[in-house]
């Protein structure tokens, strides 16, 4: 496991001193990582804050995590929306399933248009708990569905 965590620190170090814009000459591979900061063109740069990321010096000296965040688009979703997102999309694509085995047209399609009238008019919530609500709503509604229709064909 050390090797790769190896190889991808050094993957990562060579990419990050090809976007810099520094010559290959100005690469210096031999110095060893200090526990006190790292070195940036011959000085200590992070010591003072426990090691962590500064702001670059000067226009050509990128640090790795500066340069990973700045390539994030502004609309970027975190992970707990884009899970949050997954999660809707699977109860929207599993009532719409559901509603497949609706025997009569007419009640299939009225409630296709009501379900997607639903998600559409909720698009736009952004308030975690009220989005939590609206996914165990949608989930009983669905279980009710499904119920109603195991009754239908019996």
């Amino acid at each position: 496991m050390e090797i790769a965590f190896s190889c991808s620190a050094q993957i990562l170090s060579f990419c990050v001193k090809m976007y810099s814009g520094l010559p290959p000459s100005s690469f210096r591979e031999d110095t060893p990582p200090s526990p006190h900061g790292r070195l940036r063109g011959g000085r200590r740069v992070g010591a003072a804050n426990g090691g962590r990321c500064a702001p670059p010096a000067g226009p050509r000296e990128v640090e790795p995590c500066a340069m990973a965040a700045s390539r994030l688009p502004p609309s970027a979703q975190t992970l707990r929306q884009f899970l949050r997102r997954q999660q809707v999309l699977q109860l929207y694509r599993r009532i719409l399933r559901a509603l497949r085995d609706v025997p009569a047209e007419a009640d299939r399609r009225h409630l296709q248009e009501w379900a997607r009238e639903e998600f559409r008019r909720n698009k736009d919530a952004t308030e975690e708990d009220a989005i939590r609500m609206m996914i165990t709503q949608g989930h009983m509604q669905l279980q009710e569905l499904q119920r109603a229709l195991k009754l239908a064909k019996s």
